[in-house]
C-alpha cells in the first residue's frame, strides 16, 4: 500500500496537537517499517513555515532530516502546478497534494481534512482508517 501523509498529520505529531497526536504518532511509527510512505516537498516549506515560530534553525534542519530517514519525499513537478489549479479545489495547497498523490500512483491520502479531497482521484482518509486498513 502506497500512502501520501498530507502536511497536518505531520504536524499533529511535530506539535503535539491534542486530540488528534496519538492516532498521527502510529501512523509514524508504521512509516517508519514501511517505506511505501510519501509526503509531498510541498510539506517541507509548511512545516518549516509553522516550526519555526517555536524552535531554531538546528532544531528545524534535525526535525527535517528525521522526516526525510521516515518518509519519501515526492518532489513537485511544474506540470503539479497548473494540473491543481485546474482541479477547482477551494485550497491549491490540498489541490498540490491531491495530484502529487495522483502521480506517485498513491492508494491514500491520509489527512484529518477529507472533506478538502472530495474532489481527488485518490481517496482521502483518516488517521485511524490507515491504521484499520493495515
Amino acid at each position: 500500500m502506497k500512502v501520501l501523509i498530507d502536511t497536518n498529520v505531520i504536524l499533529d505529531v511535530l506539535c503535539n496537537r491534542l486530540p488528534f497526536v496519538e492516532d498521527a504518532q502510529k501512523v509514524f511509527r508504521l512509516c517508519e517499517v514501511n517505506k511505501i510512505t510519501y509526503i509531498s516537498a510541498l510539506s517541507i516549506p509548511n512545516i518549516i513555515y509553522i516550526m519555526r515560530k517555536e524552535l531554531d534553525a538546528d532544531k528545524i534542519s534535525d526535525i527535517l532530516e528525521k522526516l526525510s530517514l521516515i518518509f519519501t519525499i515526492a518532489d513537485l513537478k511544474s506540470s503539479d502546478l497548473t494540473k491543481a489549479v485546474k482541479l477547482g479545489f477551494d485550497d491549491y495547497e490540498d489541490a498540490l497534494q491531491s495530484v502529487c498523490a495522483s502521480r506517485i500512483k498513491a492508494d491514500y491520502i491520509v489527512t484529518r481534512n477529507i472533506k478538502d479531497f472530495s474532489g481527488s482521484k485518490v481517496t482521502a482518509i483518516k488517521p485511524s482508517e490507515l491504521l484499520e486498513r493495515l
